[in-house]
């Protein structure tokens, strides 16, 4: 899986922002603002990547248990598939 190109990243008052353009802008009309595992996540897909490599990186960045990190990793996922910004 990888983040779609059409979504591009921008911090904006310190907040991180995934803002839909191209082919993307017509499907999804809005803003995601995202935190700071979010933005760590977003940064790891912009590579191909597999869900145990992206769980696997998370738990070397943060102090965080695998099962933990899945879940997260997993919730976020989702969401970004819902509004597109997800390749598989």
């Amino acid at each position: 899986m990888q983040a779609s190109k059409d979504y591009l990243v921008r911090s904006i008052a310190g907040e991180t922002i995934l803002i839909p353009s191209g082919a993307a802008a017509q499907k999804f009309n809005g803003l995601v603002t995202v935190n700071a595992l979010g933005s760590f996540i977003w940064d790891v897909l912009q590579q191909p990547v597999t869900l145990d490599e992206l769980v696997g990186r998370i738990t070397e960045e943060y102090e965080v248990d695998e099962a933990t990190a899945r879940s997260d990793a997993e919730e976020f996922l989702a969401e970004l598939r819902q509004i597109g910004a997800l390749e598989d």
